[in-house]
């Protein structure tokens, strides 16, 4: 048994992981992070931060017809090596900042597998033990493959494995899914110079909580590059040959490509570490159980991100790591869901959302009041040369509640954040009316779309103060 006893040692070293422990010794805490592959869990090594950076190349080439008319001349020819290069130095560039700041603020890393022996003990690659007390366990999600497609290296992979190796040879390939990855990543690698067959079984972003009119938009704006899922026909066979892979599909049909990318969701990361042992409830999908301050079912031990959460963002692991550290410092402190969490879409045109849709909002009861402002006459998305967009409120027509809101458009998930940070306010809209807006900027259409909402729905005297018509 270790002599070292810690206030708070987390599992898992992915934003979740590296957010709970940051705040843990900022806030005076002796923490503890393990962690058994590479620092920095998969949105850093290869997820967010890496299909980031190829967002920002893929967006400046589908972007390259306007070069001739504002001025410049020339072309622009994508090299995916060259950025898959760029990608692996941005993540050792992250990785390295990361493991200093955690080593300036005195926290204990410990590299190897962790295994939750029991509540507040936990034992290291099978020899090593430390003693915590308050575990949190961040040990985030893993690829779903499908049996009809198993992994092959060079030939079947997921983003895990495009991220971390250098991308295999041949130009024509199929991504598998319909989902916020597949969607991302069809457009990211068309515009990286590779001919996509993009197969799958519904139709893009179907079971996600974006409203028609986002949905539309951004299927139009993938159309515009020649994108569009093959819809009905997701693969139930695969078979490796020596210059590709012969996929058969739903649909009757046959597809021969180079290799294939597979994007059919993920899963809890929870096996491996004795959550049983420790009493640790989980459910039938393997997500760990917790309530509503993170708390799993036994005392002292919380769980945060993508292993408890069907979210599965780094948004939402963020967000539930403060919610976990506020309670160990001070019990019921903080709850999630006290405030709703941004998601945002990075293709062929950005999607970002906040609260309750339109849809969601009837189906709660509420008397649903929007307000709509286009990018289409927005002086900055003019500058910008991409005026395709909107900003959209949800709010309820009697009590003037913000329930929710879109940005749709270039910047999306930055400008999101403004309307993100006044979700679930009482007087969210009179204070959205009453900030001094950047001109020309993006966000203004967020007070456009706001006086809009106010002027058709009556909504005058709770957001500007004038007496209700």
């Amino acid at each position: 048994m270790s002599d070292q006893v810690f206030d708070v040692a987390i599992i898992g070293s992915g934003p979740g992981g590296y957010r709970a422990a940051v705040l843990a010794a900022l806030r005076g805490l002796k923490a503890a992070i393990i962690e058994r592959a590479t620092w920095g869990g998969t949105c850093l090594n290869r997820g967010c931060v890496p299909k980031k950076a190829w967002y920002q190349s893929a967006r400046l080439i589908a972007g390259k017809h306007q070069l001739a008319e504002r001025g410049l001349r020339g072309d622009l020819v994508p090299d995916l090596a060259q950025a898959w290069r760029d990608q692996r130095r941005i993540v050792e560039t992250v990785r390295a900042s990361y493991i200093d700041y955690l080593e300036r603020l005195g926290v204990r890393a410990y590299s190897g597998s962790a295994r939750l022996c029991a509540p507040g003990e936990i034992e290291i690659d099978g020899c090593e033990r430390l003693r915590a007390a308050n575990v949190v366990v961040a040990t985030g999600s893993v690829p779903v493959i499908p049996p009809a497609i198993p992994l092959h290296p060079g030939r079947v992979l997921t983003t895990d494995e495009l991220f971390d190796h250098p991308p295999p040879r041949g130009k024509r390939i199929a991504v598998v899914g319909s989902g916020v990855i597949g969607t991302e990543m069809a457009f990211i690698l068309v515009m990286l110079g590779l001919e996509v067959v993009w197969l799958t079984h519904a139709e893009a972003l179907s079971r996600t909580r974006y409203s028609a009119p986002a949905l539309t938009a951004l299927r139009t704006a993938l159309r515009d590059h020649g994108i569009a899922a093959r819809t009905g026909n997701r693969p139930i066979g695969s078979v490796v040959e020596s210059d590709g892979v012969l996929l058969s599909l739903r649909g009757g049909g046959e597809e021969k490509v180079d290799w294939v990318l597979v994007a059919a969701g993920r899963s809890p990361c929870t096996s491996g570490i004795a959550l049983d042992a420790a009493g640790v409830a989980c459910d039938e999908e393997g997500y760990i159980r917790v309530d509503d301050y993170q708390r799993t079912s036994v005392d002292g031990v919380y769980a945060i991100g993508d292993c408890t959460n069907r979210s599965m963002t780094s948004n939402h692991a963020l967000a539930e790591a403060s919610v976990a550290i506020a309670n160990i410092v001070a019990p019921g402190s903080a709850r999630r869901g006290a405030a709703p969490i941004p998601q945002v879409v990075y293709s062929a045109l950005e999607l970002a959302r906040v609260g309750l849709s339109e849809d969601e909002a009837e189906a709660a009861g509420r008397e649903v009041a929007t307000g709509f402002a286009a990018l289409e006459t927005s002086p900055a998305a003019l500058a910008l040369g991409d005026r395709r967009g909107f900003a959209r409120l949800v709010a309820d027509a009697e009590s003037g509640e913000f329930l929710g809101a879109e940005a749709v458009g270039i910047y999306a998930g930055e400008w999101i954040h403004l309307m993100s940070a006044y979700a679930g306010k009482p007087d969210a809209l009179a204070q959205l009316a009453a900030l001094r807006y950047n001109h020309p900027s993006l966000a203004e259409e967020i007070l456009n779309a706001t006086e809009t909402l106010a002027a058709r729905w009556g909504l005058g005297g709770r957001v500007f103060g004038y007496p209700r018509e």
